[in-house]
């Protein structure tokens, strides 16, 4: 069972304030909270370690980078015991273009979203990767045709 930590009002506050910019400096994140340093800096460490806090990262734009195919990949298997699943997940995690594989319940037994340049791109990534992933049975394909909502943080408790 997955134990749950402790979140406090001022916790809830640095996540807040953490989502929003993660490249706060420790002096300007513990006034924000309210907090002095020493204090908010050991609750951040807190968070971090208990999981909480999972990475640091910038939310690049990938069409500034290129890429103007967004997919949705959902994969069938033909052979489902473990050794067959963790052998596709490790193939997967090693695709870069593959932003997020989901392990899913119904008709597909994964969705994955991917990145290419163009159409073209995509069918040679297609080709290359996602046909040569193991014991891929059926593949379907959803192209994004506009970005409504972008993936996000969790919305904090309370």
């Amino acid at each position: 069972m997955n134990v749950l930590p402790k979140l406090d009002r001022t916790d809830l506050k640095i996540l807040d304030e953490l989502q929003a910019n993660a490249r706060l400096s420790s002096a300007e994140l513990a006034e924000r909270v309210s907090l002095s340093t020493s204090p908010c800096w050991r609750r951040v460490k807190r968070l971090e370690e208990e999981g909480v806090i999972r990475a640091y990262r910038a939310q690049l734009d990938p069409a500034k980078l290129g890429y103007q195919v967004t997919a949705f990949i959902h994969i069938s298997l033909d052979k489902k015991d473990t050794r067959h699943l963790q052998a596709f997940e490790r193939a997967v995690q090693a695709i870069p273009q593959v932003l997020s594989c989901h392990r899913i319940s119904g008709r597909y037994d994964y969705q994955l979203m991917a990145l290419a340049e163009d159409l073209q791109a995509y069918g040679v990534f297609a080709e290359t990767f996602i046909n040569a992933l193991p014991s891929v049975k059926e593949v379907y394909t959803s192209f994004v045709m506009r970005e409504v909502k972008a993936p996000g943080s969790p919305p904090l408790p309370g």
